[in-house]
């Protein structure tokens, strides 16, 4: 016997119906009630919510299938493959009228995370049934194919998976070094370091105490508070980790230092070093340390006060700040005469040292100036193109132009006289509309010549190997500079803005702001690139055979130095295979809410009967209102408003707190979020007890109105994180009037293609780490992928569920305002949606592509008249507009098929259960609409999946022997181990590679420098200078490079005279007639790697100096140039 509740049911949906596969019957029945039946058999009060009280505590948890997926979680938000799934469809597979219904038992718990506040509920819902859109399945409307394990890029370590940006208030990473053992991370509370030997172990937070935002990241070691981090270097010398703070102070700290589990670390030597923050801090060839700061202030601290600071006690520590800070040396001063500066009084963005030719190099954003290591002089200033400045800089000041275009943003509005209004309403609207939008546009226009210029801009800097310098600019152009400061080449492998640079024997590594890691060789040839993160990667480091990258997020990632290669393959296979081992799964309800308000106010009572009497068994609220505010002056202010990110308004903040106040807010819902587009408002409310879970919030917004400039139509969005899972929710406002469908696909296509989310001004948190505005702005305007040859992707394409929602405006067509009266009053909306303008158009695959939305059961919502009830409140004034369907609620999952179970391949599957209209509610021209959805959620554990990729490192024989190959070093010889010099003597040192397949690279570093006394049997106590410092009567060149297969280097080692009055001996300043007459003895390291080599050979070599007693002429103009006078030298062969 045919079901009664369908034999109202359209012939269409009726064939879909029937061609369903049955559920299994549950235990007990529940008849499902459509919203006509509903008015048909009741007229109690609250008639229509009563018996849909449903917990997440009954919900079930589905098994998870085998097999070999893509991971999703997390950020990997990568395009469709093309190769699909099996359970993959292209095109809209089965016709858009079917619909699927699937039977679902509540009676199993499933949920822990959030309860149900009126109890258990055992009874079975069953699903509504769905019409699916067609065009689904090709292009950007595609969706997003998903695995356990990603098959785009190598696999990699998770040190720190990607934690909630909102628990990372206050404490962000922003840096990275690593030192031989350890990985350090410099945050904006201080610092913390990881163990590599720990770094596969679970997670336990810490020092075993869990803590939100890390309870998955490997162990590691925090210290005690300071001001926020924004540089690091590593001292191997002197087995320190320098770190530069916001506050302008310098800090040390011991490596390796052992350390409680629930001990903090503890700062050594510190002082104040700027004025402003330290962006910068390197050990030049000589140990000196070099920092930057704003201003174009640059400043050098001598070897020596610093080693004596370090000797004092911990008691005796003011003293050795003290004489630390009055050491230093102002570069700036010195090139400044009568006012005038030869470098930029821009922010210093990094220093490098260039060890292979002893010279220290500065950028700042579009300049760089290049510096003598040793004796500290300017030796170049040039600009980003290579040209060669004469500056004078006499600090900044604004230009006319600029207060020009400031003065544009300030757009006031001012009330037009008596006879300024004889042109009417509609046009004096139009015009201050217009206006506003003209005045954005001209603003817009003057600002885009910064942009050409910031696109320029110098983001990060590196020296590779064979003593070449790249940078890498704001518009990913990376430039190659001889060591001169001449520019070679540049090359574009990804035109959004560079962030970092690191290298690996012939290989180097760029971060990008898109979150792509491209690997080039020393020429600049592209080698590989992958997505390491969803968000900009800010630093990159080298350590225990892994590349480190480190997102803006907090993430930190480790990849295998042979990556992309066999190794991946090998730890995809077997991971793949342990996914039951680490894969996990969860469920929660999503309620929406859609209310054309017209301008109103929010009445407590009507939002409680709309969304507080269903939202006991929620875990997400989402509601987008439209026409919150209106009229040409309001939406003229808004247009001004967003050119300067400004969101928001009273009577918005008003409906915030009122919905707020109608799901209890303050006691069972935490509000995440909310985006304000003039009369567009969205608003997020998240259970506490799944507040954990869900964070990284993004707003965006999208005008389509009055040239696609003015928020009175168009749409503004969330973007948050589940479960490691990408949901967005849209609301939108489209065109309105019946014919006018075309353009209503128009501005949904619009908005689908252009919605661009960021931090928002109404967001919990908006911090950022690490990355400049001109890069955010950049990155805006370019794609996402590794070689943009594809079409542009939008946002919304990579998100694992979409949720549109809103006033459509979509009319019912061929249909006259009686009929549809009739039709509504019989409650035939079977038949009423045959001529559902919406349903033809996604039929037809023109709007909604691929998207489902649950049956229609409910009386048309527009339009009606305030203030009267029921069905009889349609208009009924002059214009009489036809009963219309204008607020929707539509989705897609991760389902590609009609119907797919919850797993790693689709992680995210839906059903809706509850679809409705409040027909009680008169306070607008619109009824509000509501939805719910049960969403299932498969994700990863990280930690465990972290355990699961060490035991395959440690345990795949293939792996290891892959591994044990890098450790081979070439075979090198060096010429001579012993070295003697006098004054201005040169010996040369030949470094011979007796390798034929591998270039061998090699490194010369000072061990230490010793003080030779006569008749002392004792072994001489070499002292190191920072970071591996020559002393500064040593000159090296080159100090590093590479050599080719079969093939040597010769390497001049000069004893050259450098008296100052700024020299010590011991920390004590000696004028040149009172110098150390003592031979000085010091040991080189030449540390040899090969081309990829994780281990290294080491060359000791000793060099002494024998005093001459024999005149000496001093320069105190040129100390730093070679003199040749009275100088030999020796040439070392094999």
């Amino acid at each position: 016997m045919d079901d009664p509740h369908l034999t109202t049911i359209g012939e269409d949906d009726k064939e879909a119906l029937a061609g369903l596969t049955p559920a299994p019957p549950p235990p007990t029945t529940r008849k499902v009630y459509s919203y006509s039946h509903q008015l048909r058999t009741s007229q109690k009060k609250n008639r229509h919510h009563a018996h849909h009280k449903h917990s997440l505590e009954d919900i079930p948890k589905l098994p998870i299938n085998d097999g070999d997926y893509f991971d999703s979680s997390d950020d990997d938000l990568f395009p469709s493959s093309s190769s699909t799934p099996n359970n993959n469809q292209v095109g809209p597979g089965p016709g858009p009228d079917e619909s699927i219904n699937v039977s679902v038992n509540v009676g199993q718990r499933a949920d822990q995370s959030v309860c149900n506040d009126g109890g258990n509920d055992d009874r079975e819902f069953q699903p509504l049934p769905e019409f699916i859109a067609g065009g689904g399945g090709v292009g950007i409307f595609k969706v997003p194919t998903r695995a356990a394990v990603h098959p785009g890029r190598p696999t990699c370590l998770e040190l720190r998976p990607h934690p909630l940006r909102e628990t990372q208030v206050g404490k962000f990473l922003r840096n990275i070094v690593c030192t031989q053992t350890q990985l350090w991370a410099g945050q904006e509370n201080g610092v913390r370091v990881w163990k590599f030997e720990d770094a596969y172990e679970p997670g336990n937070g810490l020092g075993g105490r869990v803590r939100r935002g890390d309870e998955d990241a490997a162990p590691f070691h925090e210290s005690l508070q300071t001001s926020p981090t924004t540089c690091l270097m590593v001292d191997h010398g002197n087995k320190l980790v320098w770190s530069g703070h916001k506050d302008g102070k310098i800090r040390s700290w011991k490596m390796n230092h052992p350390v409680e589990d629930n001990e903090l670390l503890k700062e050594g030597l510190s002082w104040n070093a700027h004025k402003g923050p330290v962006n910068s801090i390197i050990m030049s060839s000589y140990g000196d340390m070099w920092t930057g700061s704003d201003g174009g202030n640059i400043k050098i601290w001598p070897w020596e006060s610093i080693e004596k600071s370090l000797s004092l006690s911990p008691e005796e520590k003011h003293m050795a700040a003290l004489l630390v800070e009055r050491s230093f040396i102002d570069l700036r001063s010195q090139v400044t005469v009568n006012g005038s500066c030869r470098i930029s009084s821009s922010e210093v963005k990094c220093l490098m040292s260039d060890h292979v030719r002893a010279k220290v190099w500065c950028v700042q954003p579009l300049s760089f100036s290049l510096w003598d290591a040793r004796s500290k002089e300017l030796l170049k200033v040039f600009n980003v193109e290579g040209q060669i400045e004469n500056r004078v800089d006499m600090g900044q000041q604004q230009t006319a132009s600029d207060q020009q275009a400031e003065d544009e943003m300030k757009v006031k509005f001012v009330s037009t006289s008596k006879k300024e209004k004889s042109g009417g309403f509609l046009q004096r609207s139009r015009n201050a509309i217009m206006g506003a939008a003209d005045a954005v546009r001209r603003v817009a226009t003057k600002g885009a010549g910064a942009f050409v210029d910031d696109a320029k801009k110098t983001e990060a800097l590196v020296l590779s190997p064979d003593g070449s310098i790249w940078s890498g600019s704001a518009n990913g152009m990376l430039v190659q500079w001889d060591s001169t400061g001449n520019r070679l080449q540049d090359v574009t492998h990804h035109p959004v803005a560079v962030q970092c640079f690191c290298t690996f024997g012939t290989r180097i590594y760029i971060g990008y702001i898109t979150g792509i890691i491209q690997v080039m060789d020393l020429d600049g040839t592209l080698i590989a690139g992958w997505v390491s993160h969803s968000s900009p990667v800010i630093k990159l480091a080298v350590g225990d055979g892994l590349i480190f990258s480190l997102a803006t997020h907090g993430g930190i990632r480790g990849w295998n130095v042979t990556s992309p290669g066999p190794v991946d393959a090998i730890f995809r296979t077997d991971l793949a295979a342990k996914e039951q081992v680490y894969a996990r799964r969860d469920s929660f309800r999503i309620l929406m809410g859609t209310w054309n308000v017209g301008q109103g106010k929010p009445v407590m009572a009507s939002l409680k009967l709309w969304l507080g009497s269903v939202s006991s068994d929620i875990g997400i609220i989402v509601v987008g209102l439209q026409e919150v505010d209106m009229g040409a002056g309001f939406l003229a202010m808004s247009a001004a408003k967003e050119t300067v990110g400004l969101e928001g308004s009273a009577a918005g903040n008003l409906w915030l707190d009122a919905i707020g106040k109608a799901v209890d807010e303050k006691g069972i819902f935490e509000r995440m979020g909310s985006r304000q587009l003039a009369g567009l408002l969205i608003g997020l409310w998240v259970r506490k007890s799944l507040r954990t879970h869900v964070g990284d919030v993004d707003a965006g917004a999208v005008p389509c109105g009055f040239g696609r400039a003015i928020g009175n139509k168009g749409g503004v969005g969330l973007r948050i994180r589940v479960h490691d899972r990408i949901i967005c929710f849209v609301n939108c406002h489209l065109a309105a009037h019946l014919e006018a469908v075309n353009r209503r696909n128009a501005d949904f296509d619009h908005i689908y293609r252009n919605m661009v989310f960021s931090r928002s001004l109404n967001l919990t948190n908006n911090s950022a780490a690490g990355v400049s505005t001109t890069a955010q702005v950049l990155k805006s305007q370019t794609a996402p992928g590794a070689n943009n040859t594809e079409e542009t992707r939008p946002e919304l394409c990579d998100a694992d569920m979409v949720i549109f929602i809103g006033d459509f405006n979509y009319r019912l067509f061929g249909i006259t305002y009686d009929e549809a009266r009739d039709f509504v009053s019989q409650r035939c909306f079977d038949w009423l949606r045959e001529r559902d303008q919406l349903r033809a158009e996604m039929k037809a695959g023109k709007a909604f592509q691929g998207m489902r939305e649950a049956i229609i059961r409910f009386p048309p919502t527009y339009k009606f008249e305030r203030g009267r009830p029921g069905l009889g409140g349609y208009d009924s004034r002059e214009k009489k507009r036809i009963p219309a369907w204008c607020d929707r609620v539509i989705y897609r999952d991760n389902r590609a098929a009609p119907v797919g179970e919850c797993g790693l391949d689709c992680p995210l599957v839906t059903a809706i259960y509850l679809y409705e209209a409040v027909m009680e509610v008169c306070d607008s021209d619109h009824k509000p609409v509501r939805c719910k959805l049960h969403v299932q959620i498969a994700h990863v554990d990280r930690s465990v999946r972290r355990q699961a990729v060490g035991e395959i490192a440690k345990s795949n024989e293939q792996v290891k022997a892959i591994l044990d190959e890098l450790r081979n070093v070439p075979e090198t010889t060096v010429s001579t181990d012993n070295i003697s010099l006098q004054n201005q003597d040169t010996a040369v040192v030949k470094i011979t590679n007796k390798s034929g397949n591998d270039k061998a690279i090699f490194k010369i570093i000072c061990e230490g420098q010793a003080t030779v006394k006569e008749d002392d049997g004792d072994a001489a106590e070499y002292r190191p200078r920072g970071s591996c410092g020559l002393p500064r009567w040593l000159e090296i060149t080159p100090a590093a490079g590479v050599i080719k297969p079969d093939s040597y280097a010769e390497v001049s080692i000069h004893h050259e005279e450098f008296h100052t009055l700024e020299e010590f001996v011991d920390g004590i300043p000696q004028n040149w007639w009172c110098e150390d007459t003592r031979d000085k003895e010091v040991a080189l390291l030449v540390i040899i790697e090969g081309s990829c080599s994780t281990e290294t050979t080491t060359h000791r070599i000793i060099v002494r100096h024998c005093f001459s007693a024999k005149a000496i002429r001093i320069n105190s103009k040129s100390n730093g140039s070679r003199k040749n006078m009275g100088g030999s030298q020796h040439r070392s062969d094999h």
